[in-house]
């Protein structure tokens, strides 16, 4: 990358400060539907189950992370990862193994995944002037056209032209905010072009090219809908072998479809939390799924989400306090204040700091506890981020 064009590369924040004084959390705005284009669905923007909380700023959910821990590349088993069991009711902090995962739940309880594809949406073109062009596409709008984010030496102008390695073309229809309206001008879809020229879109914090070993480790083995271009990580810790298991003890799987966006990476900018707003993300709550949610509170058990993703899914779908079919595309922006009901517990990896997924996670279990748990992740070694370890995290306030 050669410019500022791309907020990527400063993903990784640095900042600390002091903690605030007395607001309400906020989500995005209140909630809003309306048609939308691309996915012809609706796009939904809610702000409910908030609480009185200090008036919070992103440098409360600092830490320090010395720059070893994190991860660079998977470790040769999926399963293979350690993983810290927080539990913030009984306050305890329990190092264990990944696959203890089937021990730590119960028949009957559910686990739900999010069954995204992640795209290999890296491309690399030259304009018509010569200059190299960085194409991280974002999301893809329809047949033959995206949103993306250019690393360039000067951005291009609406009318502008950038040539790919085969000699296809892709014009630039404009802007929206901080990302680029692209079409491409080819016979087949983006999508087989991205198959046939892009790259795996590994994190800004991964510090080398994608190889090939990435088109299979940064998916998930349940990845079937195509169209994110970030894994959702927390599901890369499953293979199959523990997936067998899991179903031999009689806990029972879903999944939704949240199409991770490239603003997942992009850093928090503003210092106050209620002047954040949240990059749009498609998902489908399907109504097999809904079904089975019901099913296990009936007979007690758990619903347990593989991933920040499948929060933000089964929250965004919420109607009159029960999840419900949705598909569209959400805005959601959780943090201290706001109730998560729609889980019972939360696989996660290590989010960056003062990142909106800490923000997640520290509105399921408690700020203060969530820090603590960190700082225990420093002491004891574990790797973070996307090739990372993970957490099982229980939530403050009622039974685990």
């Amino acid at each position: 990358m050669h410019d500022v064009e791309n907020p990527l590369e400063s993903a990784v924040p640095a900042a600390a400060g002091v903690a605030p004084r007395g607001h309400f959390a906020r989500i995005a705005g209140d909630r809003q539907t309306k048609p939308v284009t691309d996915h012809g669905a609706a796009t939904i923007i809610r702000g409910r189950n908030l609480a009185p909380v200090f008036r919070l700023k992103k440098s409360d959910f600092h830490f320090d992370l010395p720059h070893e821990l994190i991860a660079q590349a998977p470790l040769p088993e999926r399963s293979a990862s350690r993983l810290l069991v927080a539990d913030p009711r009984r306050g305890t902090l329990d190092d264990r193994r990944f696959t203890d995962l089937v021990d730590l739940l119960r028949p009957h309880d559910l686990l739900v995944f999010n069954d995204t594809r992640v795209l290999p949406a890296r491309l690399f073109g030259r304009k018509e002037s010569g200059g190299l062009v960085e194409i991280l596409i974002e999301r893809v709008t329809g047949s033959h056209e995206a949103r993306a984010q250019l690393g360039v030496s000067k951005k291009p102008k609406a009318g502008g032209r950038i040539v790919l390695a085969d000699g296809s073309g892709i014009s630039v229809l404009g802007r929206d905010g901080e990302f680029f309206l692209l079409r491409f001008e080819t016979v087949e879809p983006i999508e087989k072009v991205l198959l046939r020229l892009g790259r795996m879109p590994l994190p800004p914090y991964i510090e080398r090219e994608a190889g090939a070993a990435d088109d299979e480790r940064y998916q998930t083995v349940f990845a079937r809908t195509s169209g994110a271009v970030a894994a959702p990580t927390a599901g890369l810790h499953f293979d199959a072998t523990l997936l067998e298991r899991l179903a031999a003890r009689g806990i029972e799987n879903g999944y939704v479809t949240l199409h991770v966006g490239a603003g997942t990476f992009q850093p928090m900018r503003s210092e106050r939390l209620e002047d954040h707003a949240m990059h749009r993300e498609w998902l489908n709550v399907g109504a097999d799924l809904v079904e089975k949610i019901q099913r296990t509170r009936e007979r007690g058990g758990r619903v347990v989400a593989v991933g920040t993703t499948v929060v933000r899914a089964l929250e965004s779908s919420l109607q009159d306090g029960a999840v419900a079919p949705f598909a569209g595309e959400t805005q959601i922006f959780i943090f201290p204040g706001y109730r998560i009901t729609s889980v019972d517990a939360l696989v996660t990896n290590f989010h960056l700091p003062e990142s909106t997924l800490l923000m997640l996670v520290s509105a399921f279990a408690g700020r203060e506890f969530m820090l603590d748990a960190y700082r225990h992740a420093v002491e004891q070694r574990y790797r973070f981020f996307s090739y990372g370890d993970a957490m099982l995290v229980w939530p403050a306030g009622r039974d685990s």
